[in-house]
């Protein structure tokens, strides 16, 4: 459980409304330097103090809507965030002159929402269920 003296440091570093809106999304309350965002409006932080973060978890993203998940963080972005890459997306050149004109825009994950593909076949099926066919009660049975 956090002490009385983080929340208070917590409120001076990063202002009274972004100190409540991390500890309603985060759970925590993380001050850093804003690396950049992306085309979702999610922001990428780093605070490189060893003494305000455990290592390791000093990149967070403050994500734009409220029912987010792990697919709307963009390939490069995950690469920063997992220390793959050094530098974020925003900075370093490689992945800004290089990306090929042809890649395609990401897109999050839409599974279990109303945007999911959904298939749909044109043939008749193969098997059909089968249906009981039922005399009425007193007719003679064939």
């Amino acid at each position: 459980m956090p002490s009385l003296a983080r929340y208070i440091r917590g409120i001076r570093a990063v202002g009274i409304k972004e100190w409540w809106h991390q500890l309603q999304y985060i759970g925590d309350v993380k001050a850093g330097t804003l690396v950049g965002s992306d085309q979702f409006g999610n922001r990428y932080f780093e605070n490189l103090n060893a003494e305000q973060e455990v290592p390791g978890r000093h990149r967070w993203v403050d994500f734009a809507q409220h029912e987010y998940h792990a697919s709307q963080v963009p390939p490069e972005w995950h690469a920063w965030l997992s220390h793959i890459r050094k530098e974020p997306p925003s900075q370093d050149a490689i992945v800004q002159n290089l990306t090929p004109s042809w890649k395609a825009p990401w897109v999050e994950n839409l599974t279990g929402t109303r945007g999911a593909y959904r298939s749909y076949n044109t043939t008749k099926a193969k098997i059909e269920a089968w249906q009981p066919k039922v005399a009425p009660r007193g007719a003679p049975l064939k």
